[in-house]
């Protein structure tokens, strides 16, 4: 910002990109802590279904599977095969569970997904730091940054769930990235996630807010899986997902990283108007 421009100028231009991880930049699918999720609550006698272990998905992870165990059908189930209902002790030692078999997962499923390196190269060509938040903890990204710098990313800052006071939808995750960035006022940044907290997180921290609908958890699917589908059925279960991202907020929804690009053009076009998100 120039020193003599007032504070929140705009000065009509983006200074920055806070990416999420998996569903976002790697693991096309989110599919990586979807099977955990499913694989921490079998053995604890209460298989779950995937569409229970995603519904909370770009949460912090014990508070996704907290939000898991608290789903009618889930607890109900698990009263039947414990006597009782789920408690904080059990949460805490499913999370325990959980982080090993994450971490062991997590070079399976690290792959860019496509278009993710041509997208990054454009966000440096417009002179954008990229940041990044996750659900995951800073042992679970250790290894997925190490995995993503072998092929080729390497963003400015990376904020991990358990480096803050709460993960998302609460904006701190957010607020963090662009404070080890330097860069502000936060309308001058856009969010891009996958996940309906991914929005909220953008959203409670006043950045625009891009989803991607079809690379995600919205849609739910390994590139292969996707892939295979009917050109019908595909267009309809993506048509359903792009409904769900806008309803929750996201000023734009986008099939993936790489189709960003002309929509920070529109947001730059509305910041020039002097529009905040």
């Amino acid at each position: 910002m120039a020193p003599d421009a007032p504070p929140g100028s705009q000065a009509g231009r983006l200074k920055a990109v806070i990416l999420d991880w998996a569903g976002t930049i790697v693991d096309y699918g989110s599919c990586a802590p979807a099977g955990v999720f499913l694989e921490v609550f079998a053995r604890h006698g209460v298989p779950i279904t995937m569409e229970q272990a995603r519904a909370p998905m770009g949460s912090e992870k014990r508070a996704h599977i907290a939000a898991i165990a608290a789903m009618s059908e889930v607890a109900d189930a698990w009263k039947r095969a414990h006597g009782r209902l789920c408690a904080d002790t059990d949460i805490d030692e499913m999370y325990a569970e959980f982080v090993p078999l994450q971490i062991e997962s997590i070079p399976r499923f690290a792959d860019l997904i496509p278009g993710t390196l041509e997208a990054v190269a454009e966000f440096r060509r417009r002179g954008l730091k990229i940041g990044t938040t996750t659900g995951y903890n800073a042992e679970m990204m250790r290894v997925l940054s190490a995995e993503a710098a072998k092929r080729g990313f390497e963003p400015d800052s990376i904020v991990s769930s358990d480096m803050v006071p709460e993960g998302r939808p609460a904006p701190w995750m957010a607020l963090k990235a662009a404070a080890l960035m330097n860069v502000y006022p936060m309308s001058a940044i856009v969010k891009i996630g996958d996940t309906i907290p991914d929005i909220h997180e953008g959203l409670n921290a006043g950045m625009w807010s891009i989803a991607v609908a079809a690379t995600g958890n919205e849609l739910g699917l390994s590139r292969t899986e996707a892939e295979a589908l009917p050109p019908s059925e595909r267009t309809e279960r993506l048509t359903l997902a792009r409904e769900r991202l806008h309803a929750a907020g996201a000023h734009y929804v986008a099939d993936g990283i790489g189709d960003v690009q002309a929509l920070l053009d529109l947001i730059e076009a509305r910041l020039a108007e002097g529009e905040c998100p």
